[in-house]
């Protein structure tokens, strides 16, 4: 070891003022946490408003993780994957109404093979037009931003018409099932146990992206892709390929996110979507463009500011991400975890 910098091998270990630096983004939503905490005073309300926040950076995360890969992998600014999350909050809908006998039944059993059964149907429509949304609108495109936000603008406003063509153009109720109603007190913090639900699907599926991200040869090859699409092709593999997969599965979850936020707010309209969309794009470039983790970590801080805010400040919540966004963008141009920074 010599100075600051040690070598393992021939491999040299960045100084320990880099490797320091280089994790302060993971303890962000902590500090912002604990900045709460202090502001807010109450411990109890705390605890409230944090699962909240939680909750609702969950359900951002689902619908944001697949428009980072998109953004980052295949360089397309897509804002029709707003598209995608009305869609799938509408065809999810359609399915849970169909199946009001099992949700309002009071079985568990019933009640989850219904909501799975939405989040299937919803997850293969928004799959589906994913694939030809790719193939027709954004394939002829690539390269091209300003006609891409052009074309996927215009997609926006197709799926929006037709959603009133299929679905009619007034707002739909979509009340939770009864299991998933009511809430638990532990100590003196409300639970509600919906947040709760959106907490631990939100988690399972960062850690079910990051391990296929990691430990995975695809997720190797997507990683590539992002870093140098080029040297990929180079080796003989079929990027374009990846690249459609990658936004099925992009649009998937747009889908997944957008049953769950149909749920979360208990009532879906053609626009949900763009205006989503809104803190879907503010996540991305928090997180960094390609990072799952930069995305996660970002979807969580705009959670947690949204519903603190709400409550210490309400006049200013509405524009609190925003302020968010230009602070970390200030200390980190590219975002916290930018891909292959992090």
């Amino acid at each position: 070891m010599s100075g600051d910098t040690a070598e393992t091998g021939s491999i040299p270990v960045p100084p320990l003022k880099e490797r320091l630096l280089a994790r302060l983004p993971y303890w962000i939503v902590p500090a912002l946490a604990l900045a709460g905490l202090v502001l807010i005073g109450d411990p109890s309300t705390w605890g409230t408003l944090t699962l909240a926040g939680l909750a609702m950076g969950m359900l951002i995360f689902i619908m944001a993780s697949g428009l980072t890969l998109v953004f980052g992998l295949m360089d397309v600014l897509n804002f029709g994957h707003g598209a995608f999350i009305s869609i799938g909050a509408f065809v999810g809908a359609s399915v849970l109404l169909a199946l009001g006998g099992w949700t309002g039944s009071g079985s568990a059993v019933l009640t989850l093979a219904a909501v799975l059964l939405a989040i299937a149907a919803a997850m293969v429509a928004t799959g589906g037009i994913g694939w030809f949304f790719e193939r027709v609108i954004v394939k002829p495109v690539y390269g091209a931003h300003l006609k891409q936000i052009l074309v996927t603008m215009g997609g926006l406003i197709v799926a929006e018409e037709l959603i009133h063509l299929i679905w009619g153009p007034n707002q739909i109720p979509l009340p939770r099932p009864e299991m998933l109603k009511g809430s638990s007190v532990l100590g003196d913090v409300v639970i509600e146990r919906y947040r709760l639900l959106a907490v631990v699907l939100g988690a399972v599926i960062f850690a079910a992206l990051r391990w296929a991200l990691v430990s995975t040869k695809l997720g190797l090859l997507i990683r590539a892709g992002v870093e140098n699409g080029e040297m990929v092709e180079a080796l003989g593999y079929r990027i374009r390929r990846l690249f459609v997969l990658v936004f099925v599965a992009g649009s998937a979850l747009a889908g997944l996110g957008g049953v769950m936020w149909g749920l979360y707010d208990e009532i879906i309209t053609a626009q949900m979507g763009l205006n989503i969309l809104v803190l879907v794009f503010i996540v991305v470039i928090i997180g960094g463009l390609g990072s799952v983790e930069g995305c996660f970590i970002g979807a969580l801080l705009v959670g947690l500011m949204a519903n603190y805010t709400g409550f210490l400040a309400p006049k200013v919540a509405l524009g609190s991400n925003i302020l968010l966004m230009i602070v970390i963008l200030m200390w980190r141009p590219r975002g916290l975890l930018p891909a292959g920074k992090g």
